[in-house]
């Protein structure tokens, strides 16, 4: 976490409407900015009430239908209490009038984030502890029944790849600073290559990587955190982020496990997680898998370059925005190989 001394809002007029809208809520308070929040910015609120956080869309002029705080909120309503656990939903504020943007603020969970993926702080028991829960996690949203969650109208029909290829596609386009020729390959490629829809349906989380779970000291997953890329889809979809994600190179920025020996770090290979889920969900990718892993590549390249944007406009809410902007180009070609092969 790093302290902010002017978190670029008005803490006292912050205070007064969190007073008057959320029960017990009583300031002042203090606002300190997390570390990462590529997207959305995310404060840590300490009040005289106790301690909250707070999340809320990025100043500036935005991409449509991105960074869309009342998405996330709605979704933690609809997991609260649930198998897949996430921070207490409090309340959401729509009126830019009080910190100069959209906000929601939430139950604080007083957890530990790991940011690298190869887990160097534990011992390798410890590592295959996290990903099997971390994996447990994605089974669960897998067979989340989103009609009783009250999520039925939660995302559009139809063929969810398609969908996200055609969304993807614009969305780089509109972001776009340079060519760059394997995201122009994909775009082209990978529309022909996506499965045929089975008409499965699931809540997709969207960005479920390591970085994005909270853990006890057990380790004990506590919340499931970032639902702002969330979506309905295909239960394949997460699964096939994580594992592209694992994929990455080491790089101090969007670190992967990448000429890792997993083995001796205790961290399950990609075979095995692949296997565990299909055991568990009757859901397995079989010949459609480099596809899965071309698609997410090409994603978060997309996403990549769009804080790469951002960074250039100066509204992106991280030091390290241009850095991760600049690895567009490098997770695309990764993508592409994965593709062409």
């Amino acid at each position: 976490m790093t302290s902010v001394s002017d978190p670029g809002f008005d803490t006292d007029t912050l205070a007064a409407y969190l007073q008057a809208q959320v029960p017990g809520f009583r300031g002042p308070l203090v606002a300190t900015k997390f570390k990462g929040g590529q997207s959305n910015p995310t404060y840590r609120i300490d009040a005289a009430s106790g301690c909250y956080v707070l999340r809320r869309k990025p100043p500036g002029k935005l991409l449509a239908s991105a960074h869309a705080v009342d998405r996330e909120y709605r979704v933690l309503r609809a997991l609260e209490h649930g198998a897949v656990p996430v921070a207490a939903p409090l309340h959401l504020c729509e009126d830019t009038a009080v910190v100069g943007s959209a906000f929601y603020l939430m139950s604080y969970v007083p957890g530990r984030v790991y940011w690298d993926p190869a887990l160097p702080e534990l011992a390798p028991a410890q590592r295959g502890a996290i990903y099997d829960a971390a994996l447990d996690s994605l089974i669960a949203l897998a067979g989340l029944d989103v009609v009783a969650a009250g999520l039925a109208d939660y995302g559009k029909p139809g063929n969810y790849f398609a969908r996200q290829i055609a969304r993807w596609s614009e969305q780089y386009r509109a972001s776009e600073t340079t060519t760059i020729a394997a995201m122009d390959q994909l775009i082209a490629a990978l529309p022909a290559a996506a499965p045929a829809d089975d008409g499965r349906v699931a809540l997709v989380h969207g960005d479920f990587r390591l970085d994005n779970l909270m853990w006890s000291d057990e380790p004990r997953l506590l919340a499931v955190v970032d639902w702002e890329l969330s979506t309905l889809g295909h239960p394949l979809a997460d699964l096939g982020y994580f594992c592209m994600a694992l994929r990455l190179p080491r790089n101090p920025v969007l670190p992967g496990l990448a000429g890792m020996d997993r083995a001796a770090l205790g961290i399950p290979d990609e075979a095995a997680l692949l296997a565990r889920f299909a055991t568990a969900t009757g859901l397995d990718p079989g010949d459609a898998w480099p596809f899965h892993l071309a698609f997410h590549f090409f994603r978060l390249a997309a996403i990549a370059q769009g804080v790469m944007q951002r960074a250039l406009q100066g509204n992106a809410s991280n030091e390290q925005a241009l850095a991760a902007g600049r690895m567009a180009a490098t997770i695309a070609q990764m993508g592409w190989e994965v593709l062409d092969r």
